[in-house]
């Protein structure tokens, strides 16, 4: 088990648009296992790779849309395209690994299809509804550099941002003042 480290809010790497996959290697199989493992360890729902500091677009999500969570799969997707989404939308909390203890409710499409490739280069599609749905498209916003706080109605995201300021202010260690990558 390879359990990498989270980037936290502030960290520059999570507001850039990451790049395409090019090489399907044995590294990026490497990153798919040690993303898996990390948002395991972390106790997440969805990780991507700019979230371990790794600019390329692939991300891991361990949810389903069926609430049997003993029976739970982690799958994964590279170089990410959302073909299709629903007009309906739902709404429910939404977190991130990269904002602890900030949670919101949030609308998201019911329905998202995307299109990618597996860690092998094979082409796959993913089509989710409702949990599925809302990682889809919160991963993919995280490799896009857009945070869920970016998504919240103008009320909604200056509260947050307060309780993120309140945060650093009482010690949290929830904001890098530099990062470590080039």
């Amino acid at each position: 088990m390879a359990r990498r480290q989270l980037r936290i809010f502030g960290d520059p790497i999570l507001r850039q648009r990451a790049i395409e996959v090019e090489d399907f290697d044995g590294s990026l199989r490497k990153l798919v296992e040690d993303m898996s493992d990390t948002m395991i360890e972390e106790n997440g729902a969805g990780l991507a790779a700019p979230q371990i500091g790794v600019g390329l677009r692939v991300f891991v999500y361990g949810v389903d849309d069926e609430e049997d969570e003993d029976n739970m799969s982690i799958r994964h997707i590279v170089n990410p395209v959302l073909i299709e989404q629903s007009v309906e939308e739902i709404e429910d909390v939404e977190g991130c690994l990269s904002i602890p203890g900030l949670r919101y409710d949030l609308l998201r499409p019911r329905r998202i299809v995307a299109q990618g490739f597996n860690m092998h280069g094979e082409p796959i599609t993913i089509e989710g509804t409702e949990r599925v749905a809302r990682a889809l498209a919160h991963e993919t916003d995280h490799l896009d550099g857009i945070l869920f706080v970016d998504r919240l109605d103008e009320e909604r995201r200056k509260e947050a941002l307060r309780e993120i300021r309140l945060l650093i202010l009482d010690g949290e260690n929830v904001m890098v003042k530099e990062s470590p990558h080039s």
